[in-house]
């Protein structure tokens, strides 16, 4: 007789992604400056660690709310006995706000749609239980967030399809390729439910167009089913073309209010402020039902009411989330630009993008192959040889071998700095080591010309502004 469960016993979990492994490898051996210098500096972390003193700086000038004040009077025992599962009015009465400020109040959020989770894995989970049973389908792009596989997957038993994306079109979502998913679905007798997206990207760090946009709105439309957008990354955009949420599109649209009622937003402060500890998600939904069986739900992950009371002051001080959320994207902005730059100087290109705490970068150039195999040996001398932990694109279900996802908010300017150093000494041996092979006896006439080979291929013959 079996004592565990299925689920207790299965390896259904995707802790076995390299997504998962590389930060196993990470905390095996820790980069420090000064305890262990020549150990793995974490690139796999989509953390936002730029803008840290604005919050404490707001703390040290707000110390009421921290320290469970009201007016001078302490309201400990209030916050510390129990609080029902809808949340504290205050708190999502302010974070709708944050919602529409970070969309420059292009749209509005009503807080009686809005259900509280514990972060947006949470969510993204609780809206999977709400509208999908086990077997059932969702379609999500490619390459996309490898935690899904256990976000959506793991407890539900709900199936992804991927929605394969190229680089061709810089991984833009097209009709053929939604069509070619559902098709790809029903062959393998799967009900789609609907169709999942990250807006801004993740690992793209692109924000979907509002051709797109409008395109899944006329695809859920189309099929009778569900569209999620897992907007956590919305405060993030730091550049043109502008965030449009999917909220944007449908208030201009004639949609109809069934299909405004398969429309759900997962959102969460842990990107947007940084504060992944926190444990703050939310979704937003217009669907009554939704709303109802998702705040039930939510009783197994609740967000403390301490949390709470002191994100409601510090969200309710328009002139704080004002210089904010400019002041971090300006940082997000300058520190992309680091690692873009420092990155071309190795001749490895990005994909073009506007938002996030990452780059898609290119090294397919550096491939033995063009295969995943080859991928995997390259992600691994990066881990153990170089000194990195990044995320390959297999680890996001990327169809094609070559891109890695690499993270640069989660680390001082220092140490961003380092690690383009050590990537830049390993391409350069691997072109020496290249030419040393191919033509040992002209291997310096060759390095100069080599290096630049190394810098085209990274772009495919494009000019690096074009990607």
């Amino acid at each position: 007789m079996k004592l565990l469960s299925r689920k207790a016993t299965c390896n259904s979990h995707g802790q076995d992604s390299s997504y998962f492994l590389g930060w196993q490898e990470y905390e095996k051996n820790p980069y420090d400056e000064v305890r262990n210098p020549t150990g793995i500096i974490q690139m796999g972390l989509a953390e936002n660690q730029l803008s840290f003193d604005l919050l404490e700086s707001w703390l040290a000038d707000n110390p009421e709310p921290a320290g469970f004040m009201r007016d001078g009077q302490s309201i400990f025992r209030e916050l510390a006995l129990f609080q029902d599962y809808h949340g504290l009015p205050a708190f999502k009465n302010a974070l709708v706000d944050f919602m529409s400020e970070i969309r420059g109040n292009r749209v509005s959020f009503d807080p009686k749609k809005l259900v509280l989770t514990a972060g947006a894995t949470s969510a993204n989970e609780t809206l999977m239980f709400c509208l999908a049973e086990p077997g059932e389908a969702f379609l999500l792009p490619t390459p996309y967030y490898p935690g899904f596989d256990r976000d959506l997957k793991w407890r539900t038993g709900v199936e992804i399809v991927p929605i394969h994306c190229t680089s061709a079109n810089s991984f833009q979502i097209t009709e053929s390729a939604l069509e070619e998913a559902y098709q790809t679905a029903q062959k393998r007798n799967l009900r789609v439910k609907g169709v999942l997206v990250t807006n801004p990207s993740n690992p793209l760090g692109t924000t979907l167009t509002r051709s797109e946009l409008n395109l899944l709105l006329t695809f859920i439309t189309s099929k009778n089913i569900h569209l999620i957008s897992d907007e956590i990354y919305s405060g993030t955009h730091f550049s043109s073309p502008d965030f449009i949420s999917v909220m944007e599109v449908l208030k201009d649209s004639a949609c109809s209010t069934e299909v405004w009622n398969r429309v759900h937003i997962v959102y969460s402060l842990s990107k947007d402020l940084g504060l992944p500890g926190f444990r703050v998600g939310a979704i937003y939904s217009n669907d009554e039902v939704v709303v109802a069986t998702a705040t039930k739900m939510s009783s197994f992950g609740l967000i403390s009411s301490q949390t709470q009371y002191l994100l409601a002051s510090m969200l309710s001080d328009k002139k704080f989330t004002k210089h904010y959320i400019s002041e971090n994207q300006k940082r997000l902005k300058k520190r992309q630009e680091m690692l873009i730059s420092g990155l071309l100087s190795a001749g490895i290109g990005c994909l073009k993008s506007n938002a996030g705490l990452f780059c898609w970068v290119d090294m397919r150039h550096l491939l033995s192959s063009k295969s995943f195999d080859s991928e995997m040996e390259l992600w691994k001398k990066i881990v153990y040889q170089v000194g990195l932990n990044i995320s390959p694109g297999l680890s996001c279900h990327c169809s094609e071998p070559g891109w890695f996802r690499v993270c640069f908010a989660n680390m001082t300017e220092d140490t961003l700095d380092l690690a383009i150093q050590r990537i830049k000494k390993f391409v350069q041996t691997t072109a020496n080591n290249y030419s040393q092979r191919s033509h040992p006896s002209v291997k310096n006439s060759r390095k100069k010309s080599l290096t630049k080979w190394v810098f085209r291929l990274s772009f495919d013959g494009r000019e690096p502004e074009e990607r």
